[in-house]
């Protein structure tokens, strides 16, 4: 039988015995799950601690779990920050997703010339990355921030993290990426402006191929980090 994992945070201390209280995990798991005493589970704190449990205890306001064994908790090989533009619908949900499941560390939403969308409820996006973690197996949790104008991710990271940026039709010899730290830039289902290129001319940012093919922005933000974390 599949074993269910569930993301408790650093404050839950996962020793040998853990009493739940968040009332999240705790109703998922009396009235979604419909656990009872017995059940096996995964907890892990996001921080390299991933252990099971079994359940002694399941109350309306609590639950009780004694230690079954230690894990080795899976982390990304790299440190890959995705910088990609605020898309419309429901599509930030899977980039969202997806790199979570890829192994991407740092989720940076950022505000382009041409992004058709400006809001992002950051509630609700950090709920689908921890639910991804959880069923993808990895053992942390990316990082994301509140979406940055493009010049405002430039300015903080540009020194920092060697970054480069996806376009189409690239006509220069590429760098290749083979960094453990390393970013990429996404840009709106629009593109581009030809300001921001100028910018990503004048700040030394290298380009990353993706194929011949042109791809939808999504697609690109995840065949980016695919190709960063290979």
């Amino acid at each position: 039988m599949r074993l269910h994992r569930f993301y408790t945070g650093p404050e839950l201390h996962l020793g040998h015995y853990v009493e739940v209280r968040e009332q999240r995990l705790v109703d998922q798991w009396r009235k979604v799950l419909r656990f009872r005493v017995g059940q096996e589970v995964v907890l892990f704190d996001g921080q390299g601690h991933e252990k099971l449990y079994s359940l002694n205890e399941l109350a309306k306001d609590h639950a009780k779990l004694e230690l079954l064994t230690d894990f080795v908790a899976k982390l990304p090989s790299k440190d890959v920050y995705l910088f990609w533009s605020l898309l419309k619908k429901d599509k930030n949900d899977w980039v969202m997703q997806k790199a979570t499941e890829l192994g991407v560390s740092h989720l940076v939403p950022v505000l382009a010339e041409r992004s058709e969308k400006t809001g992002f409820n950051q509630e609700r996006a950090q709920k689908i990355i921890i639910e991804a973690a959880e069923q993808c197996g990895r053992g942390d949790i990316p990082k994301l921030r509140q979406p940055l104008l493009l010049q405002t991710a430039l300015h903080e990271f540009a020194g920092k993290v060697p970054l480069f940026v996806c376009e189409q039709h690239e006509l220069t010899k590429p760098r290749q990426p083979n960094y453990s730290e390393v970013g990429v830039l996404i840009g709106p289902e629009g593109g581009w402006s030809d300001q921001e290129k100028q910018l990503f001319v004048t700040q030394e940012i290298g380009r990353l191929p993706l194929g011949d093919f042109t791809l939808r922005a999504e697609t690109a933000a995840v065949a980016a980090a695919a190709k960063l974390l290979q």
